[in-house]
């Protein structure tokens, strides 16, 4: 866990991208990897404010991080497709 606390950035980074390549893949959008790291980081921000403050569910570890910055960044792209749709 010690990796993870000394490099957080490159951790977040990862996660990021893999948030949003994983959203991009349930949405059926297709993007370049600076978008999946955005949408992936704005999500882990939106599915960790979701978790803890809506739901009540803690966020633990990389894996708890991934499925909540996945989620968030499934919502962001739903929502972004609602508003484009317009």
């Amino acid at each position: 866990m010690e990796l993870f606390e000394q490099n957080s950035w490159l951790v977040a980074i990862i996660i990021g991208i893999a948030a949003g390549w994983i959203a991009e893949q349930v949405t059926g959008r297709r993007h370049g990897i600076l978008t999946n790291l955005i949408v992936g980081l704005l999500g882990a921000l939106l599915g960790w404010w979701l978790s803890e403050n809506v739901l009540g569910i803690p966020i633990e570890g990389w894996l708890g991080s991934l499925v909540a910055a996945t989620g968030g960044a499934v919502i962001l792209l739903f929502i972004f497709g609602l508003i484009r749709r317009r």
